[in-house]
């Protein structure tokens, strides 16, 4: 595949897209990988799966394959989906939550998520579907960007605590931030306060140079 050899010197575009929520996305192939960007940042594979492969081996591939059901906030090309199927070999339900069609659109063509069979994916706005569903999870993944914003909503109290409660006891939430300015470093810090003794969190830092992640663990 010519594309794919000289992605390593040049990076090759394959598609590029307009979308009502993420403005611009493209399909191209980087370093020998095919990935998704927006206009100015990675949105899925490349650094972005590194990144969310990191915070799936924090927690441990062992513990993941025993839980009934992941809920994937921000689902973008599917990097993290695949990660949970083809390294953790998780073989559970996964619910799939994407605002965007038009990148859903391209996860399907160049990916092929809708192949995999233990995937559900629902187009909704990831606070809407927090707020309405009733079903529980062993792991929560966040992974919301516009671009290289996240939105406000990720980080107010009554999200949180939605999420908590939609979260089984001895569950994980796996959270990926952007950090590239001190209001970010402080907002990081301020979601830290909001989690009390029943929770166990850890923050990584400077993962991939901009990115932070948060595991928490639910205790009771």
């Amino acid at each position: 595949m010519f594309a794919k050899f000289f992605s390593y010197f040049l990076p090759i575009n394959v598609i590029k897209r307009k979308s009502s929520v993420s403005n611009s996305i493209e399909v191209t192939w980087n370093n020998g990988e095919l990935v998704i960007d927006s206009e100015n940042t990675n949105y899925s594979y490349g650094s972005l799966q590194r990144i969310l492969k990191k915070g799936l081996k924090y927690i441990g591939y062992d513990r993941i394959k025993k839980f009934d059901k992941v809920l994937v906030l921000g689902v973008a090309g599917g990097s993290v989906i695949k990660t949970l199927v083809d390294d953790v070999k998780y073989k559970g339900q996964i619910i799939g939550v994407e605002i965007d069609p038009e990148i859903i659109e391209l996860a399907n063509t160049y990916f092929n998520i809708d192949q995999i069979k233990n995937l559900e994916i629902v187009i909704e706005d990831a606070f809407e579907f927090v707020l309405r569903t009733k079903d529980k999870f062993d792991l929560i993944i966040i992974d919301i960007f516009q671009d290289t914003k996240m939105p406000s909503f990720l980080f107010e109290t009554h999200f949180i605590q939605r999420v908590n409660c939609l979260l089984n006891i001895n569950g994980f939430i796996l959270f990926n931030t952007m950090v590239i300015n001190e209001k970010n470093k402080i907002r990081n810090l301020d979601y830290r306060k909001k989690f009390d003794d029943n929770y166990s969190l850890r923050m990584y830092p400077k993962v991939e140079v901009h990115n932070e992640l948060f595991t928490i663990k639910k205790l009771k």
